[in-house]
C-alpha cells in the first residue's frame, strides 16, 4: 500500500480505520471448526506495549517474560487465555517485534507463526512493520455484523505501527510529510506439516 499526503499527516492505526492495516480473521482449522484455543502461536517479540484501563498504550515497551503474553516459544492460545485480566477476557495486545530495527519493504522480518495440529496447517507472517497486534476475537458474538463468528472462534495477527503513536513521543513517528510515501508489506506464507 502506498500513500502520498498533500501535507504533514499522522497515520493512525485503529479499529475505526483499516486504511493502514487489515484485520483478517484466522482459524486454521477452518470455518465452523470451533475455538482457536488449540492453535499454537509463536510471536517474534520479547516486548509488548502495556495498556491503560481504556486500552490505550501507556507509552512503555516492557518485557513479555513471566507474563501471559510470552509467546517467545510455541504455546497453545487457550493455555493462559483466562489469566489475562481484561474485559472481556482474551488477548488484544501489541507486540514490539524483535527485529523491528531490521524491518523494511526490502527486508521483511518474521513476525509470527501460527499452527493447527489437527490439520497440520502452518501460517508464517513476514512484515516490514514494527509491531504485531494479537487479538483473540474477544468481542465477536456470532452476530451477522461479525460475519457469524462466535467469541474466540477466530483470531487476528495484524502487522502495524504502534497504536497511539502520534500521541507517544517515545514511539517511532507515524507522521508522513509532503513528498514522502508510505509503503508497507506483509506476507502470509502457508504450508503444512
Amino acid at each position: 500500500m502506498i500513500r502520498r499526503p498533500p501535507r504533514s499527516t499522522p497515520l493512525y492505526s485503529s479499529a475505526a480505520s483499516d486504511v493502514y492495516k487489515r484485520q483478517n480473521y484466522w482459524n486454521l482449522g477452518g470455518v465452523g471448526s470451533g475455538l482457536v484455543h488449540e492453535h499454537l502461536l509463536k510471536v517474534e517479540a520479547d516486548e509488548y506495549l502495556p495498556m491503560d484501563d481504556t486500552g490505550i498504550p501507556t507509552g512503555e515497551i516492557v518485557t513479555v517474560t513471566d507474563t501471559t503474553l510470552d509467546f517467545i516459544e510455541f504455546h497453545k492460545i487457550g493455555e493462559r487465555l483466562a489469566d489475562n485480566m481484561t474485559d472481556p477476557v482474551g488477548y488484544d495486545h501489541c507486540y514490539a517485534l524483535r527485529d523491528r530495527e531490521k524491518a523494511s519493504v526490502d527486508n521483511l522480518v518474521l513476525a509470527a507463526t501460527l499452527k493447527h495440529e489437527g490439520t497440520g496447517r502452518v501460517m508464517e507472517i513476514y512484515t516490514s512493520q514494527i509491531g504485531l497486534q494479537f487479538y483473540t476475537g474477544n468481542y465477536l458474538d456470532g452476530s451477522e455484523g461479525n460475519a457469524g463468528l462466535a467469541q474466540y472462534s477466530a483470531l487476528c495477527l495484524e502487522t502495524q505501527h504502534y497504536p497511539d503513536s502520534p500521541n507517544q513521543d517515545q514511539f517511532p513517528t507515524t507522521v508522513l510529510n509532503p513528498g514522502e510515501s508510505y509503503h508497507h508489506v506483509t506476507v502470509h506464507r502457508f504450508s503444512a506439516e
